[in-house]
């Protein structure tokens, strides 16, 4: 009783204390919000920079919680991405559209559920939302109409680049220009190109606009990057340096509006702020029921050459404004995760010493109490040490007494082996004399009970030997389908005679395993005896061969359809000397265990799963290979013809095509990048070959070598399985015509062949060949070769790419060296022809005597791209290399290496290398010595 208060009142402070803390923490604990973002695309700089303000507006108030998902410029992701904000029930949400239309709905039923919604730079075709953030785009339309006005003096040609369509910017920025414009009837927008947005867009659309106004006086673009894309577009054109370029945003930056101003490439932008500080501003009002805008219009200004330097100024010190919040911000955030370090240690360090002074005091009490106990357990265990010891004592008779038993069971047996010869050979004499029917039909009874008796007697001689571990393993590597065929050859006459179906259904043709013969004929032989002896007339029997889930075991399952057996029995089956109370035909209950002992040594499982009045399934496991046994175990025998053979070489059985043809024919559809041609006569093979590596690969089938040929030259396949024996074209003909042709030469080619004597291994190498297959094979050996094939070739794309330097030239291949040899003539024709800048890849296919479609194929195989992209990078490398060590200036390397203007090609190397080529040449080494 004393003891149940005592530790009632530590139960009560330890809850006390925690009460404390957790209410100290919650006193800390301020509500939090969630806010989701649905922006229409992430793509572009404004949008990022817009993110920026955002985040480092957020981190001003921790309560909020910024979500940001990107719809990509699809309405369809837009939609499911703003109802997964509904589902997941944010406080507020912000929401960029990319079109009106198609977003209004899903925006008013966030709206009708109660979630303030804010609308950012897009609007939608209604009113349920709670604010607006963004400039006025029709009075920046208008805006910039009467800044061209004046820029064209009232007169002059436009094309407008429009951004998507259905957005609400780009309709009211085209309204508000065309309303500035329509009072100078002299000022014309004589086209109009779908930008979308977006700069590679404009840049792929507007040259074929050009071309059919090429009399236009200014690009109208709807932001800053369209109107970069259609000035790059004209790239080597007189006509980019007369027109005049229009842009808006003014972002900040290197590649921003305002330093394209600066750089003269635009005419002028308008200023389109982002509002990112304005939106969190407002949101965070909104949240906390402050009073606020719906409409929240943001200034605009035009920039040109008047005011960009100005500017451009405050907006490189603004940025580096934000840079210094940022860094100081982290500092912040840096301190306020040390003090909460601090603040949990020091909880943990109260909470440490308040359990150690509840446990003190209860360790105290504890030893007390044990103190007590210990007495009481000196005297149990006093009593518990003598009943041990008298059972063991009782263990020791018993196992004397077994011992004497089985050594009594023993000695019997090996008397009865003498009488049982005596009286199995006049048998057995008699039988094969001239006696009378019923004379015979007694000699036939006495013959089963002697071989039943004899049984008997083995089946005990063997158990003795397990127990006195005496039984030793002798293995041998054996074909195990034939071995369980012969097996249950030998109770079909039983079968038929008892009308009983017995079959053997093996998944597997045939497959080698390392079993002592002698005793897997004593399991089969009993457990088809259990099966036959419980299984009444026109049942069933049938034994299954196959490989366990791993393919480290093969399973043998003998399975009737008999009596079945209890739970009871299930329980006992494998115990020795058990014999079930209601069985009919009393055993001596040896075979399954004994059975089981030699599943043991063979290091396997065996197992029984029975039910009553449906039948009974015994399964033994029998590991494979021979690392599980040792030397000893292990006998030599002479090898036979075939027992060589690799595992599943029956692939192409029937029943095993059964089984697993429909599961390869539901697999989801996949892209597969690599494609196989297979050429093999025999149409069975060639089905079964198709049907499994369709799962991976693209395949093509031939039945004949010649048109196999002629379709390796025609699709370049990445790998080649052929037979050796075909019609027409033997497998080593067609490997040596495709290894000698610089079109296929660098295909893998598997030969499948029956012939396995070395000599045809080595004429099928010599022939090119990069595998030698013997048949019977696995299909599963065959899968990952070919897998390991086309993964080093794989390899080599990367190899040939690194080993080509800008200057190489022609070198003398090497026997069977053509790839090589085709990469140094292409690197030749490149290198001799850098300087001309209408070099293309017909130039070079015809250089080479082969079609541009070859070339092409030829080029993606080896090197991973294209003969173009192979031309553009080399003139890039040469220049790289004239820029580090020659003393021309840029115009000059830029006709050196053939490209037809400097401007086209510093705009190449700054793509390639993310600098111009006055940037690298400032910043090669020894630079700064020179000037010195």
């Amino acid at each position: 009783m004393r003891k149940l208060i005592f530790e009632m009142r530590m139960a009560l402070l330890f809850l006390l204390l925690v009460s404390f803390l957790a209410s100290c923490r919650e006193a800390q604990e301020t509500k939090e919000f969630t806010i989701g973002f649905s922006q229409c695309t992430e793509g572009d700089a404004w949008r990022k920079a817009m993110h920026k303000e955002m985040a480092r507006e957020a981190s001003f108030h921790p309560e909020l919680s910024l979500q940001i998902k990107d719809a990509k410029n699809s309405n369809a992701t837009q939609i499911k991405q703003i109802r997964e904000f509904i589902n997941q029930k944010v406080d507020l949400l912000i929401v960029s559209p990319n079109e009106s239309e198609p977003i209004s709905g899903v925006v008013e039923e966030a709206f009708e559920k109660g979630i303030p919604v804010i609308l950012v730079d897009r609007k939608i075709n209604s009113s349920s939302y709670s604010a607006y953030v963004g400039a006025d785009n029709f009075q920046i339309g208008k805006l910039a109409g009467d800044y061209v006005v004046n820029l064209l003096k009232g007169k002059g040609k436009v094309i407008e680049v429009w951004g998507l369509e259905g957005s609400s910017p780009a309709i009211e920025r085209h309204k508000g220009f065309l309303e500035a414009v329509h009072k100078f009837p002299q000022v014309q927008v004589v086209a109009q190109v779908k930008g979308e947005w977006e700069k590679e867009i404009a840049k792929d659309r507007f040259p074929a606009v050009f071309k059919e106004h090429q009399d236009a006086d200014l690009v109208f673009a709807h932001n800053d990057v369209m109107a970069l894309g259609s000035f790059e577009s004209l790239n080597g054109f007189e006509a980019q340096s007369k027109l005049k370029f229009i842009g808006f945003d003014a972002l900040g930056g290197p590649n921003g509006g305002l330093q394209l101003v600066e750089d003269g490439i635009l005419d002028a932008t308008f200023l389109y702020p982002t509002g990112g500080e304005e939106i969190i501003q407002l949101a965070y009002n909104i949240l906390h029921n402050r009073p606020f805008k719906k409409e929240n219009i943001l200034n605009t200004t035009v920039i040109d050459e008047r005011n960009v330097h100005i500017l451009k100024q405050q907006t490189n010190k603004i940025i580096s404004q934000e840079e210094n919040i940022n860094r100081q911000q982290n500092k912040i955030n840096e301190q306020i995760k040390i003090y909460n370090n601090q603040r949990t240690l020091l909880y943990i360090l109260v909470f440490s010493l308040t359990v150690i002074i509840v446990l003190g005091a209860y360790a105290l009490y504890s030893l007390k109490v044990r103190h007590e106990t210990n007495r009481a357990l000196i005297a149990k265990n006093r009593e518990i040490l003598q009943q041990r010891n008298e059972i063991a004592e009782m263990a020791k008779k018993a196992e004397k007494a077994n011992e004497a038993k089985l050594k009594f069971f023993t000695n019997v047996s090996h008397e009865f082996r003498t009488p049982l010869t005596l009286i199995l050979g006049p048998v057995e004499d008699a039988l094969q004399s001239n006696i009378s029917l019923g004379l015979k039909k007694d000699m036939l009874l006495v013959r089963q009970n002697a071989l039943r008796l004899l049984k008997l007697v083995n089946q005990l001689m063997d158990f003795r030997k397990v127990e006195r571990k005496k039984m030793r393993l002798q293995a041998t590597e054996n074909e195990l389908v034939k071995f369980v065929e012969d097996v249950v050859q030998s109770f079909e006459r039983l079968a038929k005679k008892r009308h009983i179906q017995l079959k053997v259904i093996s998944r597997l043709k045939e497959i080698n395993v390392y079993f002592d013969k002698d005793k897997v004929d004593k399991i089969l032989f009993n457990l088809l005896s259990n099966s036959f002896k419980f299984t009444k007339e026109n049942g069933r029997v049938t034994l299954l061969i196959e490989l366990s889930d791993d393919r480290n075991h093969v399973l043998v399952t003998v399975e009737d359809n008999g009596k079945g057996m209890t739970p009871v029995q299930v329980a006992n089956a494998f115990d020795r000397f058990y014999t079930a109370e209601d069985n009919a035909s009393l055993g001596t209950g040896l075979g399954l265990a004994l059975s089981k002992e030699f599943i043991k040594l063979h290091h396997g499982e065996i197992s029984v799963v029975s039910k009553e009045r449906e039948g009974t399934r015994f399964t033994f496991s029998l590991p494979l290979g021979k690392e599980h046994l040792k030397e000893e175990e292990i006998v030599q025998e002479t090898t036979k013809a075939g027992q060589n053979a690799p595992l599943m070489a029956g692939v192409l059985d029937a029943d095993l095509e059964l089984h697993t043809g429909s599961l390869a024919q539901e697999d989801s559809p996949t892209v597969k990048e690599h494609t196989i041609l297979v050429i093999e006569d025999n149409k069975e093979l060639r089905e079964f070959l198709v049907s499994r590596l369709t799962a991976d690969f693209n395949v093509v089938d031939a039945p004949q070598g010649s048109f196999g040929l002629q379709q390796a030259f025609d699709i370049i396949p990445d790998l080649i399985i052929c037979d050796v024996n075909l019609p027409q074209k033997n497998g080593l003909e067609i490997t040596s015509a495709l290894k000698n042709d610089v079109r296929t030469s660098h295909i893998p080619v598997i030969l499948l062949t029956a012939k396995d004597s070395l000599e045809h291994k080595i004429d099928g190498i010599q022939a090119g060949a990069d595998l030698y297959v013997t048949k019977p094979f696995s299909f599963l050996y065959l899968l990952e070769r070919v897998k390991g094939l086309i993964r080093n070739r794989d390899l080599l794309k990367v190899y040939y790419n690194s080993a080509i330097s800008v200057d190489t030239k022609t070198q003398t291949a090497q026997p069977k060296q053509l790839d090589k040899k085709f990469i140094n003539e292409v690197a030749a024709l490149v290198d001799k022809n850098l300087q001309n800048p209408d070099l293309s890849a017909n130039d070079i296919a015809a250089g080479l005597g082969m079609s541009r479609v070859h070339v092409y194929r030829k080029m993606k195989a080896l090197l991973g791209y294209s003969l173009n992209d192979y031309i553009v990078n080399t003139r890039l490398k040469k220049a790289r290399h004239l820029l580090l060590n020659s003393q021309m200036n840029i115009s000059e390397i830029a006709y050196e290496v053939g490209f037809s203007s400097p401007a086209y090609f510093s705009t190449a190397f700054k793509n390639h290398f993310n600098m111009s080529p006055s940037e690298f040449k400032a910043s090669r080494p020894g630079k700064e010595k020179t000037q010195v």
